[in-house]
């Protein structure tokens, strides 16, 4: 079973679900449990395990051309081509060059040109890393190099390197509602979205539940800091038949605890139940 736990805006709590559920299952549930870490341009998991151990460390790379301005005619064929605007090419300074940070190395400039000026070489635009932890299959993440925008084939290797297994996995996936929300919840049996009970979480939860209707994924809702805010969010659940998985509670001891790094499932008492019982909830729902 994969479970996405996804949410339109950052800082609701979706890191906080995505460890504590790792580590629920882990402890109290008969299940092989892995934790795949998929906010490449900010993954926090490994924080909040002191005792990891570092496995295996793989780069990411993308095929990106190179323009060999003794052959090339500076036709623009290939900029013509290119639906990313990676590609310069000024023919009265014969100049031509691909910006290795807008390729999306999509091969379709090598096919443009007819004259054998392009070639590809790898660029590297980040790294994923396997960690060893006390509970549970382990914690994979993966790390966009900074300056880069290509999250999605950051997070595309990462699920590609994942070994096969008949337990959970569990992806932490990037806030919002972009394409590299849209990568990771995609081979997903279930999404989980979480928010908050404010007039912005009510808003970026519409954005991101309508992007995991419209891909026809099970889905529940956690209301994260719940007593905070109004009652507009649980009207709107209610309104649409949007399941309401669990209602975790503000507090400022939580709070504490989760800025010191801590997992709450251990620290805090009965904290677990919030997880188990989001987990049975899943496994009513989801036949695999």
């Amino acid at each position: 079973m994969k479970i996405a736990i996804a949410s339109g805006k950052g800082g609701t709590g979706k890191t906080t679900v995505a460890v504590n559920l790792y580590h629920t299952i882990a402890k109290y549930y008969d299940a092989e449990v892995s934790l795949v870490d998929c906010d490449v341009e900010e993954p926090n998991d490994a924080l909040f395990f002191e005792e990891k151990k570092l496995m295996e460390e793989h780069p990411v790379a993308l095929q990106v051309p190179v323009i060999d301005t003794e052959k090339c005619t500076f036709c623009r064929k290939c900029v013509e081509y290119c639906e990313f605007n990676a590609i310069t090419v000024i023919p009265p300074l014969h100049h031509a060059e691909v910006s290795p940070d807008l390729c999306h190395a999509c091969g379709a400039c090598s096919h443009a040109c007819d004259f054998g000026a392009i070639t590809e070489h790898p660029h590297e635009i980040g790294i994923t890393t396997k960690y060893k932890l006390p509970t549970g299959n382990g914690l994979t993440e993966g790390r966009l190099n900074v300056g880069s925008a290509l999250q999605t084939p950051v997070i595309r290797f990462l699920k590609s390197q994942l070994p096969q297994t008949d337990g959970v996995v569990i992806f932490d996936a990037p806030p919002g509602t972009s394409c590299s929300m849209v990568s990771t919840i995609s081979d997903a049996d279930y999404v989980i979205l979480v928010t908050e009970p404010t007039p912005f979480g009510l808003h970026d939860l519409k954005l991101a539940y309508e992007v995991v209707r419209e891909m026809g994924k099970p889905v529940g809702v956690v209301i994260n800091k719940s007593g905070l805010g109004n009652n507009e969010l649980s009207v709107y659940l209610e309104r649409e038949h949007i399941p309401l998985l669990a209602e975790i509670p503000f507090s400022k001891d939580i709070a504490a605890h989760y800025a010191d790094n801590r997992i709450l499932v251990d620290v805090v008492e009965n904290y677990w139940k919030h997880f188990s019982g989001i987990f049975d909830k899943i496994l009513k729902t989801v036949k695999i």
